[in-house]
């Protein structure tokens, strides 16, 4: 019974950091959802991304790739809130 403070400490950690990932899971889904509807995507799969891709020019492309870029960027590499792809 010595370990059973530190075991539920532990498992109350484990629990806060299963709800942070399932947390960033939901908002990076909405994040999604909003660019298939954004762009009026009915095929809501990988493929019918790729397809209005295809069908973008140029400016709407950058655009479409700067939202991801922000919304995917990593935090672990920024200084002075810049991040070096």
């Amino acid at each position: 019974m010595k370990n059973s403070a530190l075991k539920g400490a532990l498992g109350a950690l484990a629990v806060v950091g299963v709800a942070l990932i399932a947390k960033k899971a939901v908002q990076r889904k909405r994040f999604i959802k909003g660019i298939f509807d954004e762009y009026g995507i009915k095929e809501k799969s990988p493929f019918g991304l790729a397809d209005k891709i295809r069908e973008m020019n140029d400016e709407e492309y950058q655009n479409l790739k700067g939202k991801f870029k922000k919304e995917f960027a990593s935090k672990c590499c920024r200084k002075d809130n810049t991040c070096e792809a």
